[in-house]
């Protein structure tokens, strides 16, 4: 074990939970985000919640944040601009010519990150097989380096043809731009990814070149603010493909964070699910801005090797979490043909739900649910004591503008919150094939657990498991990040024992490459491999894992073409009659941080009260038992309110919970009513 602290920053509170390793115990605070500057809200919660000897002999600090996130969905980065090669000045535009919306003909595509003045030719081509065709023409730089001055640019993307196949043009170009005195950063295509599909990586090193300065001046900030607090130990931050990195290699590979926040929570649903057993697992992580949901199978959270933000494809290990504007502090409005509408805007963590007191007048979905009574008395974490006449008052502007009544509307506004979290959770589950009634369903964040019962009533769930500490649930699940290096190359070819031995040195190729950044360097050292592989003619296909022993390949090419025709056959129920070829090789290397295991807090003795709440069951208004969470011994059933420190958990009429072996609790369907 390891004494250790996470964080992690929502659009409205910033969650903390940190294990001592001496004691084996935990603790979890939680206080609003400061939007203006991050790093603070983290050190105020390091401030706040842990003790300064905690402080000073933990091990790890895990962290995940929004910040690379937010910059591209904000536009707020660096100047970038690009150095292409001669031709190729328009792939950002170009893209792949199809529709995000196939039916809506006023849909028009994001504008790039580099707008097309500041990208730059330089002639000279590199062949797909490595060969050079034309030489690199040096004495075209200086002009370029010029132009970029005058223009004010920030940071710089190197992008050209094929250079995940030989990379010294890239390099001898990003030589040549310092000696004519550009001074800011540079990203090199071939070192943000070293795989085929030109428009994808023209993109991720736009991205990276974009988030660049902004990430690495955020990581130095909050490690110097850990260190005046007497911090000694390694600063990781989460990975968008799951696993951590150090805050020095994110900010030479800052385009790896880019989904660093959501991940925390499907890394800790992948903890849960292998420890309770649990073959199929939807998340659920409601906070005050957003909600992100995650498929977890076998115990494994579902990783792409491209994601996708605002419209920008990112060519990176990617845990697949969707993520949509809804969450506490969506905002409810009337929109232009009088219907009630719900988010993607969201009153943030200032001014908040009007509920909280902080001069917010908007309806909230949280402002809903205290008109409602479903967060019980109202005492929520950071000492918020709801104000339940500003949520009437709130919620009566929006009522007099569709005509409806105070109640109806705050029914309304939980029920289309309800409905558009669901449609997402549908996407990956319903639309790839799968049945999310035979599933679990895992809530967390600071309202999760007050929409289980109605997410799971809307996906026809019947078992819920709300996981331990589940108001910074995301925060937990970073305390488990292994750290984990990772490196991919493009060469195509067969599937054959004589191919093999030519994927063999390019494993050799990456794990040297991974062993050259000098950050992963002990003795519970693992290495991984995968293959991406797909039948001759097709575009796309899966990436397969494959046994290692001492850096080569422990399998001939039949077992591999076995492994992958059982993923084929789970994923689309038939193979085909055609050869198998390599894409892409894949080499990891993972250190597992020590193990931890959550240690529940003493049982209470039962201190019940009476809350008149809404019962959507029912349609009206009923009698709630309140309940604190470590009260919790024998079975109950709803309608029940359960608090803790961070969250609340509202149980309907028609539902039982009982605690499980783990600390979880766990909501069943069908108890007899009240």
């Amino acid at each position: 074990m390891a004494t250790r602290i996470g964080v992690d920053i929502g659009g409205t509170f910033t969650d903390l939970v940190f294990f001592d390793e001496d004691t084996g115990q935990t603790r979890e605070g939680k206080l609003p985000t400061v939007p203006s500057a991050p790093e603070q809200g983290v050190l105020n919660a390091v401030r706040e919640f842990v003790p300064p000897e905690i402080v000073a002999k933990a091990d790890y600090f895990l962290h995940g944040t929004t910040v690379g996130l937010n910059a591209l969905l904000e536009r707020r980065g660096a100047k970038v601009g690009m150095v292409c090669t001669k031709g190729f000045r328009d792939v950002l535009e170009i893209r792949r010519g199809d529709r995000a919306e196939m039916y809506n003909l006023f849909w028009q595509q994001p504008e790039p990150l580099v707008p097309r003045y500041l990208r730059l030719e330089l002639d000279g081509r590199i062949l797909f097989d490595g060969t050079e065709h034309r030489p690199l023409d040096e004495t075209g730089v200086a002009a370029l380096v010029k132009h970029f001055n005058a223009e004010g640019v920030d940071s710089l993307a190197i992008c050209f043809m094929n250079a995940y196949a030989n990379p010294a043009h890239e390099l001898r170009a990003a030589e040549l731009l310092r000696e004519h005195g550009f001074t800011g950063d540079i990203s090199l295509s071939h070192k943000v990814s070293r795989e085929y599909r030109e428009y994808e990586r023209f993109s991720t090193t736009a991205i990276d070149a974009f988030v660049r300065t902004r990430m690495s001046s955020y990581l130095q900030r909050l490690e110097e603010g850990l260190a005046d607090l007497g911090f000694k130990g390694r600063c990781l931050i989460a990975r968008s493909g799951s696993g951590s990195m150090t805050f020095a290699e994110a900010g030479e590979r800052p385009f790896e964070t880019i989904m660093s926040g959501p991940v925390g929570g499907a890394q800790g649903g992948s903890e849960i699910a292998r420890s309770l057993e649990i073959d199929a697992l939807i998340t659920a992580d409601v906070g005050g801005t957003s909600f992100d949901t995650a498929l977890i199978l076998d115990g494994q959270a579902q990783v792409l090797f491209e994601g996708e933000v605002a419209g920008m494809p990112v060519q990176s290990a990617w845990v697949d979490v969707r993520s949509i504007g809804s969450g506490g502090g969506s905002v409810a409005y009337k929109d232009i043909g009088g219907l009630l509408r719900v988010g993607p805007r969201s009153s943030g963590a200032v001014p908040g739900p009007a509920c909280y007191g902080k001069g917010g007048t908007e309806p909230t979905t949280t402002d809903a649910a205290a008109h409602l009574g479903m967060l019980g008395p109202g005492k929520l974490a950071s000492g918020i004591q709801l104000d339940f006449a500003a949520s009437e008052n709130a919620i009566g502007n929006v009522a007099g503008q569709i005509g409806k009544s105070v109640l109806e509307t705050a029914v309304g506004i939980m029920r289309i919150a309800t409905s558009s979290m669901a449609n997402a959770m549908r996407e990956i589950t319903v639309e790839q094939g799968l049945d999310p009634r035979s599933m679990a369903l895992l809530p967390f964040g600071g309202a999760g657990p007050m929409f289980a019962i109605l997410l799971a009533d809307e996906l026809q769930i019947g078992k819920i498991v709300v996981p331990p500490l589940a108001g910074n649930f995301s925060a937990w699940g970073l305390l488990g990040a292994d750290m984990v290096q990772s490196a991919a190359l493009t060469r195509i070819m067969p599937l054959s024992d004589e191919s093999l031995v030519e994927t063999n040195k390019v494993l050799a190729e990456l794990f040297g490459e991974l062993d050259r950044r000098g950050e992963l360097a002990d003795p519970a050292l693992e290495r991984l491999a995968s293959l991406d592989l797909r039948y001759v003619g097709q575009e796309h296909g899966p990436s397969i894992p494959v046994p290692l022993a001492d850096r080569k390949l422990a399998a001939s090419s039949a077992a591999i073409r076995t492994l992958f025709e059982e993923d084929y056959v789970r994923t689309y129920g038939s193979t085909m009659e055609f050869d198998v070829e390599i894409v892409a090789t894949r080499a990891t290397n993972r250190i597992p941080l020590p193990r931890r295991e959550h240690s529940a807090p003493p049982m209470q003795a039962a201190d019940k009260s009476i809350w008149s709440a809404y019962s959507f069951s029912r349609g009206e208004h009923i009698d709630f038992d309140v309940i604190d969470r470590s009260s919790i011994a024998d079975e109950i059933s709803g309608p029940v309110i359960i608090t803790e420190s961070t969250t609340t958990l509202y149980v309907d009429a028609g539902w039982s919970v009982r605690a499980g072996s783990k600390g979880e609790l766990i909501l069943t369907r069908g108890a007899a009513q009240k």
